[in-house]
C-alpha cells in the first residue's frame, strides 16, 4: 500500500486507479473478511489436504489460511485497504 512508482502514484493497479480519481486512503482494515470452518470443510472447498497445524497457501486467496488441527478449525482473515473518494456537490436546479 505504501509502494509508489517514480511519478508518486501507488504501485498497486487498483489503488492507482482510485488515486487517479482523487481518492485518499483513510484506513486499513486488517480483517475485512473472516471465514472460519472446520478443517474438513476447508479441504472440501479447496481440494487440498491440511495434515498439520500451520499456514497454507491456497490458490487465488490473498493470504494464507491458518489451520489448527487440534481445534479442527481453519481461519482465513483477509485485510483490505479502504479508500475515500471526494463527492462533488450536485448541480443546483435552475
Amino acid at each position: 500500500m505504501h509502494w509508489t512508482r517514480p511519478d508518486g502514484a501507488p504501485f498497486d493497479y487498483w489503488l492507482r486507479t482510485h488515486w487517479r480519481l482523487g481518492a485518499t486512503v483513510p484506513a486499513v482494515c486488517p480483517a475485512s473478511l473472516v471465514v472460519e470452518a472446520d478443517v474438513g470443510a476447508w479441504e472440501a472447498r479447496t481440494g487440498m489436504l491440511f495434515p498439520e497445524t500451520g499456514r497454507y497457501v491456497v490458490p487465488e486467496a490473498l493470504v494464507p489460511v491458518e489451520i489448527d488441527r487440534e481445534r479442527d478449525l481453519g481461519r482465513y482473515v483477509e485485510p483490505n485497504v479502504w479508500v475515500r473518494h471526494p463527492l462533488e456537490e450536485p448541480p443546483r436546479p435552475a
